[in-house]
């Protein structure tokens, strides 16, 4: 096993695993060409950021130019397109956006992978730590590329795939604080925070269900650039995919619940203060027939000359309250 030099300025990173078993690193393109007509095991990652490694494509791979041309923009849906002799596939990593200030927003990031043949030629324009984890795997053990340069992008998307579990946990971990919230102490604030998981959980489940597409072509439909040793490995991660999709949905149901257990418990609420602002009024009411006939503008109102008539108006106040309390209590309403 020989170690991995490092790659020469410009240059991009490329391990090639020749006929007779040597391993080579970082190939110039000259090399490039003549790795390809000699059949061994090659895999180049390309920054296609950087335009001299991205003429590549053209160049040395002459790959079809609307699969370049999707290369470039981060917008490309996740997909699977198939050619003669190659595949062509996008696909999509996720994590939480550490640059903005809602820790609720994603980042995400393309990977375009080239396979055909004996070749697989990776491509993006962020840094992939799914690329990054299958460059220390090769590094570590280059005899991986024995089992083919299929098994390089079986490595790279399974990683993409397991990167969603930590990102699935966490958000059940939200969902289950939020129940707590609600439940245990009401949160007024809280009904902000079930919209913005709802967003992030919608968004999750609009980058997992393409994948689960691509992946389902590609553990199903016969290629020649994927024997079928290689695609039942491709169907465990389709498997992975499934349970994250699943589990994914169960947390948008119970966000559901938790949303209509919010409006519930603010309904409820609603309707206490409702039936106390009710229940003041209620016994206000005959305070305010009686503070109306002694106040209305007649000659002669009952004990409005007797000197203790203020007393027996504030006393037959006292006393209709009271009963209007009696009979409230008694009918359950208080």
């Amino acid at each position: 096993m020989s170690a991995a030099p490092a790659p020469d300025r410009g240059a991009p990173y490329s391990v090639y695993l020749t006929p007779d078993g040597t391993i080579e690193w970082h190939l110039h393109p000259a090399r490039l060409v003549e790795a390809l007509r000699e059949g061994g095991q090659l895999w180049v990652d390309i920054d296609a950021s950087d335009v001299h490694q991205h003429a590549l494509l053209e160049k040395v791979f002459h790959f079809h130019h609307l699969a370049i041309e999707d290369t470039l923009s981060p917008k490309t849906r996740v997909k699977l397109e198939e050619y003669p002799d190659q595949l062509f596939l996008v696909i999509r990593g996720v994590r939480f956006d550490a640059t903005t200030a809602d820790p609720y927003d994603l980042e995400t990031a393309n990977l375009y992978s080239f396979l055909g043949g004996n070749a697989l030629v990776t491509a993006h324009s962020a840094p992939s730590r799914a690329i990054d984890e299958v460059k220390h795997r090769i590094e570590r053990g280059p005899e991986l590329l024995q089992r083919g340069v299929e098994m390089i992008l079986h490595g790279a998307v399974d990683t993409t795939v397991d990167q969603y579990l930590p990102m699935v946990d966490q958000v059940d971990d939200i969902v289950d604080d939020l129940e707590q919230r609600i439940f245990d102490q009401y949160d007024d604030a809280a009904i902000h925070e079930i919209f913005r998981v709802k967003r992030l959980v919608v968004q999750l489940r609009r980058h997992l269900g393409p994948l689960r597409e691509v992946l389902n072509v590609l553990t199903n439909r016969p290629h020649p650039c994927i024997n079928a040793a290689s695609q039942v490995y491709f169907r465990d991660v389709y498997d992975h995919t499934i349970r994250i999709v699943e589990s994914v949905d169960s947390t948008r149901d119970l966000l559901t619940s938790v949303l209509d257990a919010y409006l519930s418990q603010a309904s409820n609420r609603m309707n206490k203060v409702m039936k106390s602002l009710s229940v003041v009024t209620t016994i206000s009411l005959p305070l305010v027939v009686i503070g109306g006939m002694f106040g209305m503008n007649f000659a002669h109102i009952p004990l409005s000359t007797h000197p203790f008539g203020f007393f027996w108006a504030v006393g037959m106040m006292v006393l209709f309250a009271g009963a209007m309390v009696w009979f409230l209590r008694k009918q359950g309403w208080v």
